[in-house]
Protein backbone atom coordinates (compact mmCIF):
# COMPACT_ATOMS: atom_id res chain seq x y z
CA UNK A 1 0.00 0.00 0.00
CA UNK A 2 1.26 3.40 -1.10
CA UNK A 3 0.11 6.96 0.31
CA UNK A 4 -0.18 9.92 -2.48
CA UNK A 5 -1.61 13.53 -2.71
CA UNK A 6 -3.53 14.65 -5.21
CA UNK A 7 -3.07 17.61 -7.46
CA UNK A 8 -6.53 19.53 -6.94
CA UNK A 9 -3.90 22.81 -5.04
CA UNK A 10 -1.92 22.80 -8.33
CA UNK A 11 -3.03 24.04 -12.34
CA UNK A 12 -1.06 22.57 -14.56
CA UNK A 13 1.83 24.42 -14.83
CA UNK A 14 2.31 24.14 -10.93
CA UNK A 15 2.03 20.41 -11.21
CA UNK A 16 4.91 20.89 -13.28
CA UNK A 17 7.18 23.82 -11.25
CA UNK A 18 6.59 22.67 -7.97
CA UNK A 19 3.91 19.91 -7.55
CA UNK A 20 5.76 16.62 -8.36
CA UNK A 21 8.73 17.90 -6.53
CA UNK A 22 6.29 18.92 -3.22
CA UNK A 23 5.06 15.22 -3.34
CA UNK A 24 8.61 13.98 -3.44
CA UNK A 25 9.35 16.22 -0.78
CA UNK A 26 7.00 15.18 1.25
CA UNK A 27 7.79 11.33 0.77
CA UNK A 28 4.71 10.43 -0.76
CA UNK A 29 4.77 7.33 -2.68
CA UNK A 30 2.40 8.42 -5.54
CA UNK A 31 0.15 10.97 -7.49
CA UNK A 32 -3.46 11.62 -8.76
CA UNK A 33 -4.23 14.02 -11.73
CA UNK A 34 -7.25 14.83 -12.91
CA UNK A 35 -7.61 14.24 -16.82
CA UNK A 36 -7.57 18.00 -18.31
CA UNK A 37 -4.18 18.39 -16.18
CA UNK A 38 -2.93 15.61 -17.50
CA UNK A 39 -3.34 16.47 -21.25
CA UNK A 40 -2.15 19.86 -20.36
CA UNK A 41 0.97 18.81 -19.08
CA UNK A 42 1.68 16.30 -21.86
CA UNK A 43 2.39 12.25 -21.46
CA UNK A 44 6.26 13.11 -21.98
CA UNK A 45 6.92 15.43 -19.59
CA UNK A 46 4.56 14.17 -16.92
CA UNK A 47 6.04 10.06 -17.28
CA UNK A 48 9.34 12.51 -17.46
CA UNK A 49 8.43 13.95 -13.97
CA UNK A 50 7.28 10.76 -12.70
CA UNK A 51 10.06 8.91 -13.46
CA UNK A 52 12.53 11.86 -12.02
CA UNK A 53 10.95 12.01 -8.91
CA UNK A 54 10.08 7.73 -8.44
CA UNK A 55 6.16 8.99 -7.88
CA UNK A 56 3.87 6.48 -9.17
CA UNK A 57 1.10 7.55 -10.99
CA UNK A 58 -2.25 5.76 -8.97
CA UNK A 59 -5.37 7.28 -10.63
CA UNK A 60 -6.32 9.93 -13.66
CA UNK A 61 -9.58 11.31 -12.35
CA UNK A 62 -12.27 12.40 -15.74
CA UNK A 63 -13.71 15.18 -15.42
CA UNK A 64 -17.95 15.37 -14.33
CA UNK A 65 -20.07 13.47 -16.45
CA UNK A 66 -22.55 15.98 -17.75
CA UNK A 67 -22.39 15.85 -21.53
CA UNK A 68 -21.66 13.27 -23.87
CA UNK A 69 -18.43 15.44 -25.23
CA UNK A 70 -17.67 14.70 -20.97
CA UNK A 71 -18.01 11.47 -21.94
CA UNK A 72 -16.29 10.97 -25.00
CA UNK A 73 -13.43 12.60 -23.37
CA UNK A 74 -13.30 10.05 -20.22
CA UNK A 75 -13.12 7.50 -22.83
CA UNK A 76 -10.56 8.72 -24.83
CA UNK A 77 -8.72 9.64 -21.24
CA UNK A 78 -8.48 5.73 -20.70
CA UNK A 79 -5.60 5.21 -23.74
CA UNK A 80 -3.64 8.26 -22.09
CA UNK A 81 -4.13 6.80 -18.23
CA UNK A 82 -2.68 3.46 -19.48
CA UNK A 83 0.27 5.39 -21.98
CA UNK A 84 1.01 7.22 -18.23
CA UNK A 85 1.15 3.32 -16.25
CA UNK A 86 -1.85 4.58 -14.23
CA UNK A 87 -3.94 2.27 -11.86
CA UNK A 88 -6.88 3.63 -12.40
CA UNK A 89 -9.90 5.65 -14.12
CA UNK A 90 -11.82 7.95 -12.20
CA UNK A 91 -15.14 8.42 -12.91
CA UNK A 92 -17.34 11.50 -11.35
CA UNK A 93 -20.84 10.79 -11.88
CA UNK A 94 -23.49 13.10 -13.18
CA UNK A 95 -24.95 15.98 -11.03
CA UNK A 96 -28.34 13.89 -9.80
CA UNK A 97 -30.95 14.71 -12.34
CA UNK A 98 -28.47 15.37 -15.41
CA UNK A 99 -29.13 12.03 -17.22
CA UNK A 100 -31.45 8.98 -16.87
CA UNK A 101 -30.70 5.34 -15.59
CA UNK A 102 -30.20 4.04 -18.66
CA UNK A 103 -28.18 6.45 -20.24
CA UNK A 104 -25.81 6.41 -16.63
CA UNK A 105 -25.23 2.26 -17.72
CA UNK A 106 -24.53 3.13 -21.22
CA UNK A 107 -21.76 5.60 -20.29
CA UNK A 108 -20.22 3.43 -17.60
CA UNK A 109 -20.34 0.28 -20.20
CA UNK A 110 -18.33 2.50 -22.43
CA UNK A 111 -15.75 3.54 -20.27
CA UNK A 112 -15.60 0.22 -18.89
CA UNK A 113 -14.63 -1.11 -22.05
CA UNK A 114 -12.52 1.84 -22.85
CA UNK A 115 -10.70 1.07 -19.89
CA UNK A 116 -10.31 -2.39 -20.13
CA UNK A 117 -8.64 -1.99 -23.38
CA UNK A 118 -6.25 0.60 -22.20
CA UNK A 119 -5.24 -1.58 -19.56
CA UNK A 120 -6.46 0.35 -16.43
CA UNK A 121 -9.44 0.01 -14.12
CA UNK A 122 -12.89 1.85 -14.10
CA UNK A 123 -13.17 3.81 -10.54
CA UNK A 124 -16.51 5.04 -9.68
CA UNK A 125 -16.27 7.77 -7.12
CA UNK A 126 -19.26 8.38 -5.21
CA UNK A 127 -19.75 12.48 -4.51
CA UNK A 128 -22.68 14.15 -2.83
CA UNK A 129 -25.23 15.64 -4.89
CA UNK A 130 -24.52 12.75 -7.45
CA UNK A 131 -26.10 10.09 -9.54
CA UNK A 132 -24.20 7.91 -7.52
CA UNK A 133 -24.28 9.45 -3.89
CA UNK A 134 -26.18 7.19 -1.34
CA UNK A 135 -24.77 3.47 0.14
CA UNK A 136 -27.70 1.93 -1.38
CA UNK A 137 -26.55 3.58 -5.28
CA UNK A 138 -23.22 2.83 -4.62
CA UNK A 139 -24.36 -0.51 -4.30
CA UNK A 140 -26.50 -0.75 -7.26
CA UNK A 141 -24.17 0.59 -9.37
CA UNK A 142 -21.23 -1.29 -9.01
CA UNK A 143 -23.83 -4.23 -9.44
CA UNK A 144 -25.37 -2.75 -12.52
CA UNK A 145 -22.32 -1.86 -13.87
CA UNK A 146 -19.62 -3.19 -16.27
CA UNK A 147 -17.45 -6.23 -14.98
CA UNK A 148 -14.55 -4.00 -14.66
CA UNK A 149 -16.12 -1.45 -11.75
CA UNK A 150 -14.70 -1.13 -8.95
CA UNK A 151 -15.49 1.68 -5.98
CA UNK A 152 -13.21 4.89 -5.26
CA UNK A 153 -14.22 5.21 -1.33
CA UNK A 154 -14.26 8.75 -0.10
CA UNK A 155 -14.31 9.28 3.59
CA UNK A 156 -15.65 12.66 3.79
CA UNK A 157 -18.26 12.00 0.66
CA UNK A 158 -19.21 8.93 2.81
CA UNK A 159 -19.60 10.74 5.91
CA UNK A 160 -22.86 12.10 5.23
CA UNK A 161 -24.71 9.58 4.30
CA UNK A 162 -23.52 6.33 6.77
CA UNK A 163 -21.25 5.56 9.34
CA UNK A 164 -17.28 5.47 7.48
CA UNK A 165 -16.41 2.60 9.33
CA UNK A 166 -19.36 0.67 8.74
CA UNK A 167 -19.21 1.75 4.72
CA UNK A 168 -15.93 0.58 4.87
CA UNK A 169 -16.70 -2.72 6.33
CA UNK A 170 -19.50 -3.11 3.90
CA UNK A 171 -17.69 -2.28 0.10
CA UNK A 172 -14.36 -3.92 1.47
CA UNK A 173 -14.75 -6.70 -1.33
CA UNK A 174 -15.14 -3.23 -4.15
CA UNK A 175 -13.69 -0.88 -2.48
CA UNK A 176 -10.06 -0.58 -5.17
CA UNK A 177 -8.84 3.20 -4.07
CA UNK A 178 -9.36 5.46 -1.14
CA UNK A 179 -9.76 8.97 -0.68
CA UNK A 180 -9.16 10.51 2.39
CA UNK A 181 -10.55 14.00 3.08
CA UNK A 182 -11.58 15.06 6.37
CA UNK A 183 -15.06 17.49 6.79
CA UNK A 184 -16.02 20.14 9.07
CA UNK A 185 -20.03 19.97 8.50
CA UNK A 186 -20.94 23.68 9.11
CA UNK A 187 -24.39 24.11 11.00
CA UNK A 188 -27.64 23.17 9.40
CA UNK A 189 -25.45 20.47 7.47
CA UNK A 190 -27.57 17.91 7.29
CA UNK A 191 -30.46 19.95 5.42
CA UNK A 192 -27.89 21.07 2.48
CA UNK A 193 -26.81 17.21 2.77
CA UNK A 194 -30.88 16.66 1.51
CA UNK A 195 -31.57 19.37 -0.41
CA UNK A 196 -28.81 17.93 -2.80
CA UNK A 197 -29.93 14.46 -2.23
CA UNK A 198 -33.17 15.65 -3.48
CA UNK A 199 -31.41 17.24 -6.44
CA UNK A 200 -32.33 20.79 -5.96
CA UNK A 201 -30.26 23.19 -7.92
CA UNK A 202 -29.33 25.18 -4.19
CA UNK A 203 -26.00 27.00 -4.73
CA UNK A 204 -25.69 27.58 -0.88
CA UNK A 205 -26.06 24.02 -0.19
CA UNK A 206 -23.26 22.97 -3.01
CA UNK A 207 -20.91 25.90 -1.55
CA UNK A 208 -21.36 25.06 2.46
CA UNK A 209 -20.51 21.08 1.49
CA UNK A 210 -17.61 22.12 -0.81
CA UNK A 211 -15.97 24.23 1.98
CA UNK A 212 -16.91 21.99 4.46
CA UNK A 213 -13.86 19.88 3.50
CA UNK A 214 -10.93 20.75 5.16
CA UNK A 215 -7.42 19.35 6.54
CA UNK A 216 -6.24 15.80 7.57
CA UNK A 217 -7.43 16.25 11.72
CA UNK A 218 -9.06 19.54 10.96
CA UNK A 219 -12.46 17.78 10.95
CA UNK A 220 -14.47 15.02 12.49
CA UNK A 221 -12.85 11.79 10.54
CA UNK A 222 -10.75 10.30 12.70
CA UNK A 223 -7.85 8.37 10.29
CA UNK A 224 -6.60 5.95 12.99
CA UNK A 225 -10.50 4.33 12.77
CA UNK A 226 -10.20 4.77 8.82
CA UNK A 227 -6.47 3.12 8.63
CA UNK A 228 -7.15 0.34 11.44
CA UNK A 229 -10.78 -0.43 9.48
CA UNK A 230 -8.83 -0.69 6.34
CA UNK A 231 -6.39 -3.24 8.06
CA UNK A 232 -8.74 -5.41 9.40
CA UNK A 233 -10.61 -5.72 6.30
CA UNK A 234 -7.64 -6.82 4.40
CA UNK A 235 -7.17 -3.69 2.14
CA UNK A 236 -3.84 -3.38 0.37
CA UNK A 237 -4.54 -1.39 -2.07
CA UNK A 238 -3.60 2.46 -2.19
CA UNK A 239 -4.80 5.53 -0.77
CA UNK A 240 -4.75 9.06 -1.91
CA UNK A 241 -5.33 12.75 0.53
CA UNK A 242 -7.15 14.30 -1.16
CA UNK A 243 -7.51 18.38 0.20
CA UNK A 244 -9.76 21.19 -1.57
CA UNK A 245 -9.93 24.86 -0.37
CA UNK A 246 -6.58 25.07 0.98
CA UNK A 247 -4.51 26.90 -2.82
CA UNK A 248 -2.46 29.40 -0.74
CA UNK A 249 1.20 27.37 0.58
CA UNK A 250 0.08 24.18 -0.84
CA UNK A 251 3.39 22.58 0.16
CA UNK A 252 2.62 22.97 3.72
CA UNK A 253 -0.04 21.38 3.68
CA UNK A 254 0.92 18.98 1.96
CA UNK A 255 3.74 18.47 4.32
CA UNK A 256 1.13 18.82 7.21
CA UNK A 257 -1.52 16.38 6.15
CA UNK A 258 1.27 13.15 5.51
CA UNK A 259 2.46 14.44 8.85
CA UNK A 260 -0.93 14.32 10.56
CA UNK A 261 -1.83 10.45 8.52
CA UNK A 262 1.71 9.48 9.79
CA UNK A 263 0.77 10.36 13.38
CA UNK A 264 -2.17 8.67 13.86
CA UNK A 265 -1.35 5.63 11.84
CA UNK A 266 1.54 2.96 11.74
CA UNK A 267 2.19 3.95 8.31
Amino acid sequence: MGTGYATIMYDSEAVVSEGIGDFAACRYDGVEIGLGKAEAVGEAKLSELLEEYDLDLYCVMAGWLNTEEDLQAAVDGAALAGSLGADFLGILPPPRGVVDDETFADWLDRIGAAAAEAGVTPIVHHHFGAHVEQPEEIRRWLDEGPDNLELLFDTAHYYAYGDITEGIERFADDIAYVHLKDIDPPAEFQTHVENLTAGKKDYDSIVNYIWAFTDLGKGVIDFGEVSATLDAVGYEGHQTIEIENQKDHPLVHAKENIDHLRSVTER
